[in-house]
């Protein structure tokens, strides 16, 4: 028999405190984190779930400076908003810190330092660019310029956002500083730097041999693909004025770098969640499970260079495993944060109250943990009415509801079990076993899958004794079937809490029942018979149509903001003289009278005076953008002296000149203030 952990320390991704989380953070990261967490609980165990803002970095700068706020200001702003969010979705941190902390500066200085002290860095001097005017380094992302592969003007000097190609500083064509706009200039600086391909061969021995069976194949595969390839030395400090100072007399104006200043977050969050020393054995103990859960564009972070930095330390464990999903797509589209294509947490739980539960179980039932999946809110809506509704809720609803309609709401004592009620109650005893094996392989879907089978079980034996007709020949048998029924709900209680922990609370009250621990959930007699149970309530209810139509054109409008927003103007047209500009007659007219062509969408008849003895007739094409009654007082802008053309019998003379979005819609053209009729436009 395995030997069990003496406890666990169980961590969760630190998210990047410069914007909010969304479905694909918690789908990735925060909700398996946070079912292993609680089913661990359940199981009586030592474990610390360890959480909390990742706050340093050059993106955090960036949005202070845009914003016109400190970094301060940026990192408490998004603290709050995400651990907010968290608490209401349910993800049961022991604690959820930041790395703007005292407790992280000093230990994350007293980790570099120690490093330091044993010989672990090598130094190295390199050209970097540096701002003049502004008087510092440039970080790459402080770093603008053309890109040499697709022209782009506005590209960083770590990514081009246009192509996607990744870049370096020196790659760009024209460089500028973001933050004086003068070119930079190269100057030499210095750097410390964690030489990891002096511990590629060990790496090689704790991964590619000592994890092949137990990791996940993606996990393992990109960590040999890395390995293969060969691994360099990587700087852990930078120039920046933000983050916690390089603690070595000459360093000056630098600070960790943040990939080697966050994963230390883990252990000083901890040191402020238990007093004194309380805090080592989680992290010093050969008897501690460690366990990281984070999405796959950080495996190379926490299996690679955050292990060799604890292998450098020498007083910490390493990780035991690091189940990272793959990333959730958003109805057929990378979740993008700069493009706001994203199903933001906050903006849910504010449009979804009392709902964290119903994406707790979408999220993990379509869970990314072998390849990505997609997430859609048609997807959404049929998974809570069809299971959540029509399976979940239906069952414990017709269990608990004929209980109280037959006996009371007092559960009915069992007058002997025929072959399917011990049928029944055998498969309900299997539940905890096989659920709790897939929690512990880290197989959260199928997990919820099997606990599913459980309300599949109920309803089916349900279905099959009948006893709303039963109850009409035999009182004794129907209390026996719904004695059995019970069982099989509250054994729900304790099964159910892990992956929907307010559903399973709401349960419980109805069943007047305290969850057990995961051993006796599946007991046969979880409720006595003259249990007084508690009135019905639903569990969950069905969504709408008209609810994730709703959602659905929110995305929508936000890809047609993003497609505005990254339209290109048509290029120019060719050169006219001047002579030919001048033969242009433009005026400035009031529209006097307004009506739709009969027999036309897009025609409209327009009146208008231009200040002539006689006010002008003109048809134009903008039915389809406004109404005829709002236009009547409007001044436009007319070409005057355009040929008169006659348009469905109507001599139309002149034509009104219009602004065009790149989406089609059509803007009048009108002074910032009324002008008599007939003024020309210079």
């Amino acid at each position: 028999m395995q030997t069990l952990p003496q406890r666990y320390t169980v961590t969760a991704a630190l998210p990047y405190a410069n914007g909010p989380v969304h479905i694909g953070h918690l789908a990735g990261v925060y909700l398996p984190a946070d079912i292993y967490v609680r089913y661990l609980r359940a199981q009586q165990r030592d474990v610390k779930f360890i959480c909390g803002s990742d706050e340093h970095g050059v993106p955090i700068t960036i949005r202070a400076q845009k914003e016109g706020v400190t970094p301060q200001q940026v990192v408490d702003k998004y603290h709050a908003i995400i651990k907010d969010s968290f608490q209401e979705f349910g993800v049961s941190f022991d604690i959820y810190s930041r790395t703007s902390s005292e407790t992280h500066a000093e230990t994350a200085s007293g980790f570099f330092r120690k490093l330091y002290d044993d010989n672990k860095f090598i130094e190295q001097v390199s050209e970097q660019y540096y701002d003049e005017k502004a008087g510092q380094f440039l970080a790459d992302r402080y770093i603008v310029g053309t890109c040499p592969h697709c022209g782009n003007e506005n590209a960083y000097g770590d990514q081009c956002e246009k192509c996607g190609s990744s870049l370096s500083p020196s790659e760009l064509i024209n460089p500028r500083s973001m933050l004086s706009g003068n070119q930079p200039v190269l100057r030499e600086t210095k750097h410390w730097y964690l030489p990891l391909d002096q511990y590629e061969p060990w790496l090689r021995e704790w991964i590619v041999d000592g994890h092949k069976q137990d990791w996940k194949t993606n996990v393992y595969g990109q960590c040999k693909s890395w390995l293969d390839q060969g691994l360099h030395p990587r700087a852990v400090t930078r120039d920046l004025d933000w983050g916690v100072p390089v603690p070595v007399a000459g360093a000056e104006g630098k600070v960790l770098y943040v990939w080697f200043d966050a994963p230390i977050g883990y252990i000083s969050a901890t040191k402020d969640l238990l007093p004194g020393d309380a805090w080592k054995p989680y992290w010093q103990d050969a008897g501690t499970k460690l366990v990281h859960f984070i999405g796959k564009d950080n495996i190379v972070f926490h299996c690679i260079i955050f292990p060799t930095m604890l292998k450098a330390h020498g007083d910490y464990i390493l990780p035991d495993n690091v189940p990272a999903n793959e990333f959730l797509n958003l109805e057929g589209d990378k979740i993008s944060t700069s493009r706001n294509w994203a199903v933001w947490l906050h903006e849910y739980l504010q449009d979804f109250p009392g709902k964290a539960d119903v994406l707790r179980y979408v999220l993990c039932a379509n869970a990314p943990e072998t390849k990505d999946n997609d997430f859609t809110w048609k997807d959404f809506q049929a998974r809570n009415n069809n299971e959540l509704v029509a399976n979940l809720g239906n069952f414990v609803n017709r269990a608990v509801v004929l209980t109280h309609k037959f006996f009371e709401g007092k559960v009915p004592e069992a007058v002997g079990f025929t072959t399917e009620d011990e049928d029944v109650l055998r498969q309900l005893a299997e539940f905890p076993q096989r659920v709790g094996d897939l929690i512990e392989a880290y197989r959260f879907r199928d997990a919820l899958n099997e606990l599913m089978n459980l309300t599949r079980l109920g309803n089916k034996y349900l279905a099959d004794m009948e006893p709303w007709k039963l109850i009409k020949t035999d009182q004794a048998r129907t209390g026996t079937v719904l004695h059995v029924a019970l069982q099989l709900a509250a054994g729900l209680v304790t099964l159910l809490e892990p992956f929907l922990p307010a559903s399973a609370e709401k349960l419980g009250q109805m069943l007047n029942l305290e969850k057990s621990n995961w051993q006796q959930a599946g007991r046969p007699d979880a409720l006595p018979a003259g249990h007084q149970l508690q009135p019905a309530a639903l569990l969950f209810d069905k969504i709408e149509d008209a609810t994730v139509e709703a959602q659905v054109q929110k995305l929508l409008d936000t890809k047609k903001a993003n497609e505005l927003a990254a339209a290109v103007a048509a290029p120019a047209k060719a050169d006219i003289s001047f002579e030919q500009f001048q033969q242009m007659d433009l005026r400035i007219g009031t529209i006097t009278a307004a009506e739709k062509v009969a027999k036309t969408k897009k025609l409209l008849k327009l009146t208008v005076d231009l200040g002539l003895p006689e006010p002008r007739t003109i048809v134009s094409g903008i039915a389809e953008h406004f109404l005829p009654e709002a236009l009547i007082g409007q001044q436009v802008q007319v070409l005057l002296n355009l040929a008169p053309r006659e348009i469905k019998g109507i001599q139309s003379q002149g034509m009104l000149l219009m602004a065009e979005n790149a989406d089609g819609v059509l803007s009048l053209m009108q002074p910032s203030s009324a002008v008599l009729p007939g003024s020309g436009v210079a």
